[in-house]
């Protein structure tokens, strides 16, 4: 499936239909190359897009140097897998909405290391997530666990630094391409994560984060996990979103309970209540994870 494989490069790199609209001609040619002959109305129709942007999607379609930039990201140790690779995350693949290419950057081994843990919470997290984190990691860690989360501030950001500072090993899913880290409070963290774990974006490395990106990433933070803990949350907050694909695709949520008087306690507090696993020690996890 080579052909396709750098097919989905190219049709991923071409403005006008968005994801959607790629996912669906996707699921409607089996051989990409069909794609190559559509003329602008058949191609409308596939996509739903408007008239004026799939005359952008047909003319990038035509004219977009694909070699070029596969090139420009080998220099720059830029990695990518789709969807036709032997290599794609089996637990990913296996979601309802499956990225169908990822850019990487560091360790592309990690993708295959088991188990991963996903760990999500509050950006506004308080002491409660730091100590908790800062006790029970380093415990993970000498388990082979690989912790995974998403560079932003807060309980992310606690969970990738304690990773590293216990030795272990992590991977963050961006919400943007790699030359547009956010928050840039962690551009320092990213860059140690390239160099030294792993980075992982379904958008190409010069695409700038959208607010809407964000939760739509969260897929994939729990796509490619065993199980998902979340430390604090509101309801209807982005942890709340990640905690229900998890919960979707079939994985295991573990929180942490909190104070019914306290706001960041609402959404693991009725979580735990809907049916999620509480955790109340480090064996708890061990347990979930069969470690």
């Amino acid at each position: 499936m080579k052909g396709n494989r750098h097919l989905v490069f190219h049709i991923h790199h071409c403005r006008g239909i968005g994801l959607k609209g790629i996912k669906r001609l996707l699921e409607t040619y089996q051989d990409l190359h069909a794609v190559l002959e559509l003329p602008l109305s058949k191609l409308q129709q596939i996509t739903h897009a408007t008239s004026t942007n799939v005359e952008t999607f047909y003319k990038d379609l035509h004219s977009f140097s694909s070699k070029r930039y596969m090139q420009l990201y080998a220099e720059n140790n830029i990695e990518w897998i789709t969807l036709f690779d032997d290599d794609y995350p089996v637990l990913l693949k296996n979601v309802y909405d499956p990225p169908f290419l990822l850019f990487l950057k560091g360790d592309r081994k990690l993708l295959r290391f088991s188990p991963k843990l996903a760990v999500i919470g509050s950006r506004n997290a308080t002491s409660y997530t730091e100590k908790v984190l800062h006790t029970m990691i380093p415990e993970l860690v000498k388990r082979d666990v690989v912790i995974v989360s998403g560079l932003a501030k807060g309980a992310d950001t606690i969970a990738h630094k304690e990773a590293i500072r216990s030795g272990g090993r992590t991977i963050g899913v961006l919400g943007g391409g790699f030359q547009h880290i956010y928050p840039k409070q962690n551009v320092d963290l990213a860059d140690h994560m390239m160099d030294h774990h792993l980075l992982l974006s379904e958008y190409p490395p010069y695409i700038k984060p959208e607010k809407w990106h964000f939760p739509f990433r969260n897929r994939i933070i729990s796509g490619i996990s065993d199980a998902v803990l979340v430390t604090e949350a509101r309801k209807k907050s982005g942890t709340f979103i990640t905690a229900d694909y998890a919960l979707n695709e079939g994985r295991e949520v573990l929180c942490l309970p909190g104070s019914i008087y306290d706001p960041l306690a609402e959404g693991t507090n009725s979580l735990i209540q809907e049916g999620a696993k509480m955790v109340l020690t480090i064996e708890d996890i061990f347990s979930d994870l069969r470690v």
